[in-house]
């Protein structure tokens, strides 16, 4: 079973129709009980990197991240739970993020419309589990105003927007995606397939 972290932000019924459509038992919950039990996490999200950390802390979501991340448990984040992730976010401010891979989240060069919202492709930069079945260069849909930056050797594919910018990252059990696989078409679909047969 696959738990998608109910946190009051974001397209989780977009993200659990997908993964059902592939064949995955997937459901959208706050409840700590039924995150403990899942055999691998999602944790997807639209908004405000601040108030999203924010809630995830109040919760206690962001011990059940951590406990999983740590059993080896499958982890997925989505767009703005990808940049959660990371140390620190620049989003309206200085938020610090979960710290499960060192990086931060900054706004996109000047010389680029805000958000980028429509379809890119991927430089896939290293061998993928979740990207095994896309065939090279996957076209993938986008909606974001912020883009990671990392020195650490975790970066899994990159896309053109401006200049290259890191857009997913992979660290033993833990994967990341700024896109939104869910919203991707067939390569999305594929991409969550991956992560549910992992």
């Amino acid at each position: 079973m696959i738990a998608i972290i109910d946190y009051g932000m974001g397209n989780l019924r977009s993200v659990q129709k997908a993964l059902e459509f592939v064949g995955q038992n997937a459901v959208i919950t706050d409840d700590i009980n039924i995150i403990q039990k899942a055999d691998k996490i999602v944790l997807p999200g639209v908004g405000a990197f601040g108030d999203a950390i924010k809630t995830i802390r109040e919760k206690g979501f962001d011990r059940e991240i951590y406990s999983a991340c740590k059993s080896g448990k499958p982890f997925l984040g989505i767009c703005l739970g990808m940049q959660m992730i990371f140390d620190k976010s620049y989003e309206y401010g200085e938020f610090e993020g979960l710290g499960l891979i060192p990086g931060e989240i900054k706004l996109l060069p000047d010389n680029v419309k805000k958000p980028h919202i429509g379809w890119n492709n991927l430089n896939v930069k290293m061998k993928a589990p979740l990207f095994e079945n896309t065939g090279e260069n996957p076209y993938v849909y986008f909606v974001h105003s912020y883009y990671l930056e990392t020195d650490a050797p975790v970066v899994s594919a990159t896309t053109q927007y401006g200049k290259e910018i890191q857009v997913a990252v992979q660290k033993d059990n833990i994967f990341a995606l700024q896109f939104h696989p869910e919203k991707s078409g067939d390569v999305g679909l594929e991409i969550l397939k991956s992560f549910g047969g992992l």
